[in-house]
């Protein structure tokens, strides 16, 4: 009989006080702070200190780790850096010395577990001739590729200018982790915490479209994009999507329908509601869905598998979520 795959969260977070102490006090980081606040606003940093800080240890520390993941029946983790490790606000010499020392703590943090955790570095979009060096290191040390934002200030990541490093990705078949920081409407999600509520799902909705409608897809259809959040609000609006490029020469960017584009990306099953879940699976494959909790913030799922069983899927679904299909992609990065 073959053996049940492990269960794979590829959805879980390390912060690195390392990359903190560099970028403290730099030119620019005050600035960036309040940036930061205006959009999140006072009553979400209030709650945020200390969610943090009763997490530090789960965020830090492997054993406590390990200990959350028996209790989650989670075997193993792709641990990527808190997206607050992004600053994309750097000089050129700092955004370096950020993503390498990312990558190294972040390796290091695996190191401790080898068999059960596995990492991600960072991508400094801001200054993209910086994009494929940090991929390059991040696999030097031993990761299984990066995480990025869904922009940077200026750019979006249909800008020509990554081309490069979408070449280099498909190439080395590097998993490239779509994670936001920040949304840009800014103070308009400031209360109620919209900030991450509407603000997450709609950074990703932009992010993939711009991958899709641009045709970075096209151009590189090996690539492997897994979205965080579920993908956004995209998968389950992708109907206006496919609409628009049929009736609108204006939208016809990529070769196909946009929702065919699904096939070729990778989605966390961080929802947060069984039906819209299901939906995901309907419109991407059950072998595009991968397990994921944002371990271990409180926007995560706690129990990640109990949400995925409540999605009532097939057997067959089920496991290809819970890590049938994330072991295969780990495995391939050996």
């Amino acid at each position: 009989m073959t053996p049940a795959p492990p269960t794979v969260d590829v959805h879980a977070h390390v912060l690195l006080p390392e990359v903190d102490a560099l970028v403290e006090g730099l030119p620019g980081h005050a600035e960036a702070r309040a940036l930061d606040a205006r959009r999140n606003g006072s009553a979400a940093l209030k709650v945020n200190g200390p969610m943090i800080g009763e997490r530090i240890a789960l965020l830090t520390d492997v054993s406590a780790r390990l200990a959350a993941m028996d209790a989650q029946g989670v075997d193993v983790q792709l641990v990527s850096p808190s997206p607050s490790h992004y600053h994309p606000w750097t000089d050129e010499e700092t955004a370096e010395k950020v993503y390498r020392l990312a990558a190294e703590a972040t390796a290091a943090h695996c190191a401790a577990a080898p068999d059960r955790l596995r990492g991600l570095g960072l991508v400094p979009l801001h200054h993209p001739g910086q994009a494929v060096a940090a991929l390059e290191h991040a696999l030097e040390c031993g990761l299984s590729g990066v995480e990025m934002s869904s922009h940077t200030p200026g750019r979006e990541l249909s800008d020509p200018i990554y081309e490069p490093f979408w070449s280099r990705a498909e190439e080395t078949g590097a998993i490239v982790f779509l994670h936001p920081f920040g949304c840009t409407l800014d103070e308009r999600l400031a209360p109620w915490y919209l900030s991450n509520s509407v603000g997450q799902p709609t950074e990703n909705a932009v992010a993939l479209s711009h991958l899709i409608f641009s045709g970075v897809l096209d151009r590189h259809p090996a690539l492997t994009v897994i979205a965080a959040h579920g993908g956004g609000y995209l998968p389950t609006h992708i109907g206006r999507a496919d609409h628009a490029w049929r009736v609108r020469p204006d939208a016809r960017g990529c070769r196909e329908t946009p929702s065919s584009y699904l096939e070729r990306l990778y989605f966390d099953s961080l929802v947060h509601d069984p039906y819209v879940l299901r939906e995901l699976v309907r419109v991407a494959g059950a072998d595009r869905v991968l397990l994921g909790s944002d371990f271990p913030f409180d926007m995560g799922a706690g129990d990640p598998v109990g949400a995925l069983r409540a999605a009532r899927l097939s057997d067959a679904d089920f496991h290809a979520v819970r890590g049938g299909t994330a072991a295969a992609l780990l495995r391939k990065d050996r």
